[in-house]
């Protein structure tokens, strides 16, 4: 989230596409209300189905899945067309004058560098013409054809109301409503903001979803302000913290990165990230990358990582290949090239695409490691259970071990929310049985490990042997020993240059922000972001005072929200170029002649004078960006691909299937659905339920017996096209499996027309499984495919083709 869930009360107008927050996020839904209800907001929803949302929004608009990015482009041209535009906030803050380099073009869905062979693109006229002074060239007056908004522009002119109607069946008439209400939030005194979840992620285009409304939300001026933002809802309430502390393959703690097999050496690793500003004067924050990374390595190695060895630099993974996300672990592990999986707080068997094929890569393992305090699918995937999950244990060597950890009202400690903050929670109750902490167990398998790397050394045991384990009981760690450490301290006394009687860090103390990071080794921060979270004033994660001045929704001394408790990320935003709000009702921050104050804490440097500095500190530019340059595989502007299984072609580029650098695997290619294909002629979705949450609750009777049954959810035309009963069994099936459920027959889903045809929509909850209280049933990922986001390679389980008849149901 760019704002929180306190600040939607303060917006204008709220639009819900790739989620469903009134029944995904119930508790976090009521700032919408309070928006509706104090402030006259207006809802829109943008779904295939009619959900709990759109039960309670002003407008909805039907819209096909996985075509969310041609709806916008053609949001973006009704504005362009219709002068809707925030011009003083796109001058000032966008590159939209910006040039770009000779030789950058697009045409027929691709972009110039494409390699077909290697499904990627050389990216290197994706850039800026950089002038002799070295830095990036610029048209205020966005007259040269060659600007950022001029490309913009011509490449969003094809997707006019009915090219839009065509591609997403969304009718021109809804299209154009949803398009003037959302142009009319162009004004300095009006904000929108957008509330999006998985719905938008889970798609081979799901980052370019989701920058397509942040490149929106600029040109209305809607980004850093209250009331507006692009609002990720996470689908758990530490799913922000599990991204912010680097657990994906390819991340370090507070988003640094892990070096690749091109970096050897902390140099080149260094040379592509110390980012030095593209125009004069701006800040360009990630400057200070090697503070905050020699500062990680402190925190890792202590006295082992020094000047000499380049903080340790060497210890680091080196990655051969971009990441080791889920879909190259599962295909590595079915290759039989993966022989041990630890899956802590998690379910692949159920969450992961293709259930066939996870089941196939958990039986060549030869360990399987399960912590979890639940039974799960994916730790008794051996098990016989008929249909639900046809396996033969004596075929199957893997040796799965499961360990019972505690839940999160077990723990003591700290999750985030969506919003960026940090809150600490208490131990509501004691585990039962042998249920351990993530903690606990993390701490006796390191320290074993340990003692073996001493004793039978290795290979290079160093980054083992030498790990920093400064706990009072280094078999237990607590809580607020890892807080700390995530927080930061001081190593050494840092002594003012300017008076050496004075220290300005006194060694031993908890650092009060990143900004005191330093990159000599004398400073250790586990998170650079979460510093400031936990500093000598004690725990600023349990803060709980809801003092409020003028209402912002902002509660500064609620909690701590990284990065430094701002609450509002590019709030600088929130005024024009002199440094005065846009919109005096709803003040945020402002320079008051000196300095910059008011009710948040500055996303800009306190005296930087609001004409020289931009309020994207992060970006070289100092400014945001309405075209990526080269940092996105699939595109410097988003394009309309249709997902891999798609019931029509592609009318922006026939040509084109899929997106065409999502990567993916030769046998998963082969079990794609052809496009338009006759045997599997209905489009299909997934989605969630608040009875169920996830795969947690169907162990709980009482959620159980709010949704019993697994169901697929059609319409009544296509009911009655296969003669199937309300509450009848049906089988739906994929090229890659088959589930039997109850039809539920519904009003909700209906055919939409695109480009001249009708297209089906079967709706699949995602909930169900061979254990735990409720009844078996099947989940949807029997039935998605194995690809993912060209980006992130999350997976595609919103949008993919399958086939239904009525049925007699599964055989026991």
């Amino acid at each position: 989230m760019t704002n929180s869930w306190t600040d939607i009360k303060n917006t204008d107008l709220v639009v819900i596409m790739g989620g469903n927050a009134a029944e995904a996020h119930p508790c976090g839904f009521k700032w919408v209300t309070e928006a509706k209800a104090n402030r006259g907001a207006k809802l829109v929803v943008v779904d295939p189905r009619f959900t709990r949302s759109a039960a309670v929004a002003d407008y909805y608009a039907p819209i096909r899945q996985g075509t969310d990015i041609a709806f916008l482009l053609g949001v973006i041209n009704y504005c362009i067309k219709n002068d809707k535009i925030q011009w003083d906030y796109v001058k000032a803050f966008t590159n939209a004058g910006y040039i770009v380099k000779e030789g950058f073009g697009y045409q027929d869905g691709l972009f110039t560098g494409y390699d077909e062979m290697k499904r990627d693109y050389n990216r290197s006229s994706w850039d800026y013409e950089i002038g002799a002074d070295g830095y990036a060239v610029v048209d205020d007056t966005l007259q040269n054809p060659r600007c950022v908004w001029n490309l913009l522009k011509q490449h969003v002119s094809v997707y006019t109301p009915e090219m839009v109607e065509r591609i997403t069946g969304t009718p021109k008439d809804k299209f154009l409503k949803v398009a003037s209400m959302i142009a009319e939030c162009s004004s300095p005194t009006k904000t929108m903001t957008s509330m999006y979840a998985l719905g938008w992620t889970q798609h081979s285009k799901g980052s370019q979803n989701i920058r397509c409304m942040a490149m929106l939300q600029l040109i209305l001026g809607n980004i850093g302000v209250r009331g507006g933002g692009m609002n990720a809802l996470r689908g758990h309430s530490n799913i922000q913290g599990l991204t912010d502390i680097g657990l994906m393959s390819n991340l370090i703690p507070g988003y640094l990165t892990i070096p690749t097999e091109k970096e050897p050496d902390l140099n080149a690793y260094m040379s592509t990230r110390g980012f030095k500003p593209l125009r004069p004067g701006q800040m360009s924050y990630w400057q200070n990358y090697r503070k905050f990374f020699v500062s990680f390595q402190k925190s890792m190695w202590g006295q082992s990582a020094t000047a000499e060895n380049n903080w340790a630099f060497d210890y680091l993974p080196k990655l051969d290949v971009p990441s080791y996300d889920v879909l190259r672990a599962f295909e590595l592990m079915k290759q039989g090239k993966m022989n041990v999986y630890f899956c802590q707080g998690f379910n692949p068997l159920q969450a992961f695409p293709n259930k066939a094929k996870l089941a196939e890569a958990l039986a060549k393992l030869k360990l399987l490691v399960v912590m979890d305090p639940l039974e799960t699918e994916t730790a008794r995937f051996w098990e016989n259970h008929g249909v639900y999950n046809p396996a033969d244990p004596s075929k199957i060597s893997t040796e799965v071990i499961q360990l019972p950890t505690t839940c999160f009202a077990e723990d003591n400690g700290s999750l985030v929310n969506s919003g960026r903050w940090l809150q600490w929670h208490w131990a509501a109750g004691s585990p039962p049985g042998e249920a351990k902490t993530d903690i606990f167990i993390m701490a006796q398998l390191h320290l074993r490990l340990k003692e073996m790397y001493k004793k039978e050394g290795g290979a290079f045991p160093d980054p083992i042997v030498n790990l920093t384990w400064n706990y009072k009981d280094p078999h237990d760690p607590a809580p607020e020993e890892l807080a700390k450490e995530m927080n930061g301290y001081v190593i050494s006394d840092v002594l003012d240059p300017n008076d050496p009687t004075k220290k300005v860090l006194e060694a031993g103390k908890q650092l009060a922000s990143f900004g005191l990071l330093r990159d000599d080794g004398s400073t250790a921060a586990g998170c650079w972001i979460y510093t400031g979270s936990y500093t000598e004033a004690g725990n600023m994660m349990a803060r709980r005072d809801n003092s409020d001045p003028d209402d912002t929704g902002a509660y500064l001394k609620w909690a701590f929200a990284w990065p430094a408790n701002r609450r509002i990320i590019y709030n600088r935003a929130s005024c024009n170029i002199d440094g005065q709000p846009w919109d005096d009702t709803r003040k945020l921050i402002w320079w008051d002649g000196a300095k910059w104050t008011g009710y948040d804490v500055p996303d800009i440097a306190p005296t930087a004078k609001p004409q020289d500095v931009g309020p994207f500190i992060m970006n070289p530019e100092g400014v945001s960006r309405l075209f990526t340059r080269g940092m996105m595989r699939d595109g410097p502007f988003p394009v309309h691909y249709e997902p891999f299984e798609s019931p029509v072609a592609n009318l922006i580029a026939p040509k084109v299937r899929g997106n065409p650098v999502a990567r993916v695997f030769k046998d998963d290619f082969a079990q794609f659905a052809d496009t338009a294909s006759k045997e599997f002629p209905y489009a299909a979705t997934s989605y969630r339920l608040t009875e169920h949450f996830h795969y947690w609750t169907k162990n709980n009777h009482v959620n159980s017996v709010l949704q019993p049954e697994f169901f697929v959810e059609i319409s009544e035309e296509l009911a009655k096209e296969k003669n199937i009963a309300n509450a009848g069994w049906v089988r739906v099936w994929s090229k890659r499996g088959s589930v039997f459920a109850k039809a539920y027959v519904t009003k909700r889903i209906r055919p939409l027309m695109v480009d001249g045809k009708p297209v089906h929509v079967v709706g699949i909850p995602i909930h169900w499984g061979f254990v735990g209280a409720a009844k078996k049933g099947f989940p949807a990922n029997v039935l998605t495919p194995f690809v993912g986001d060209a980006n992130i390679e999350t997976p595609e389980f919103k949008a993919f083709l399958v086939n239904i008849e009525p049925s007699t149901g599964p055989v026991a």
